[in-house]
């Protein structure tokens, strides 16, 4: 049945199987944003002329040591022709004075004017091979990143929240099919990968056999699903934290391999049941789920002094504690006291220095 619905989303083209260079408009990679082609011409031309006029000028200066009774517009003839190499000997330096200046001066000007327009060619030529080898190498060395699949709402608010929590912005990998979108993404200095993350090549080139996590967030429950089957068939060490509208949905994702779901419908539904009734709840829960400044809850390793004493008498405000995988809340009985190996859960103060807890 698994093999019948991916087929459903399965392409015939293996993007994986692809060279690198022919992944150009698939995965963008952030870098320092370069010049436009056009940008590097215009500016390259402007070089030119500058060095036209430059020899323009020194010619005409010494006009009397050529073969004709220069004006200017002769002199920047003999410097046009001069520079480009073309040559025709209609102007000839004549004195020693005008030769030693030719070989000096506008000989190696001549050079550079020719290396200015070569450059420029080379320059627009390469760009391609450049970023190719950029994404040559990025696949090859990137490891233990987070994949966001979709840049709606949910994954924005998701990577906005990675982005608070200290995790590098070339250390996040968004999928998504719409340009739009990813170019928003691109903007925030993010990898992007363009396609749908329901076939495995996608998935593949997003690296999501060496990924640390991937978060889940489509707009469509069943695309959750198929992308969670995926996803957890190529990585199978890899967490998966899935977002679904509907709660009847839950248990789909969660026997597809996902380890952890979130039901945005209810959650919403939640908070503007309290927004009715107590508005300040919601406002602290606001606060405490939004990146930035205020409140956050976050988790960190026990200290050695906090080992055998109730996390009720902590000094942070602990909401719970983990332990061998397992999460319980602060009222459980396995809460009771520290254990060696815990992390707790707790409410943390946030500020713009503040980095990301280990």
């Amino acid at each position: 049945m698994r093999n019948r619905i991916r087929e459903r989303f399965r392409g015939d083209m293996e993007l994986s199987e692809l060279p690198h260079h022919a992944l150009l408009g698939v995965i963008s990679i952030p870098g320092a944003a370069g010049a436009s082609p056009w940008a590097l011409i215009v500016r390259r031309l402007a070089y030119a002329f500058i060095l036209l006029f430059a020899v323009a000028f020194i010619v005409y200066v010494d006009r009397d040591g050529y073969s004709e009774d220069l004006t200017f517009i002769d002199a920047f003839y003999y410097s046009a022709v001069s520079l480009s190499t073309t040559g025709y000997g209609d102007i000839t330096p004549v004195t020693q004075s005008a030769r030693l200046i030719n070989i000096v001066i506008i000989t190696p000007l001549r050079v550079a004017f020719l290396i200015l327009l070569v450059g420029t060619t080379l320059s627009v030529l390469t760009e391609d091979s450049r970023k190719a080898l950029q994404i040559q190498r990025w696949r090859k060395r990137v490891r233990n990143h987070t994949i966001v699949v979709g840049y709606g709402t949910k994954g924005r608010s998701a990577v906005s929240a990675l982005l608070a929590d200290g995790v590098p912005p070339n250390q996040i990998v968004v999928i998504d099919p719409d340009r739009s979108a990813l170019a928003r993404a691109e903007n925030q200095g993010l990898v992007t990968v363009h396609g749908t993350a329901t076939k495995a090549d996608v998935l593949k080139i997003a690296g999501v056999g060496r990924a640390r996590s991937v978060v889940v967030a489509p707009n469509m429950d069943d695309t959750a699903v198929l992308v969670t089957l995926s996803v957890r068939e190529l990585a199978p060490s890899a967490m998966i934290v899935a977002s679904v509208r509907e709660s009847e949905n839950q248990h789909l994702l969660e026997q597809s391999g996902a380890d952890s779901v979130v039901i945005s419908s209810e959650t919403a539904g939640r908070l503007l049941g309290l927004a009715t009734v107590t508005p300040s709840v919601v406002e602290m829960m606001e606060d405490l789920l939004s990146p930035g400044e205020g409140f956050s809850v976050a988790e960190r390793p026990v200290a050695e002094d906090e080992v055998g004493a109730n996390p009720r008498h902590l000094a942070d405000i602990v909401l719970g504690l983990v332990r061998s995988g397992e999460l319980y809340r602060i009222d459980s009985p396995e809460a009771e006291s520290v254990e060696p190996g815990d992390r707790l859960l707790y409410v943390r103060r946030v500020t713009g220095e503040d980095v990301r807890t280990p």
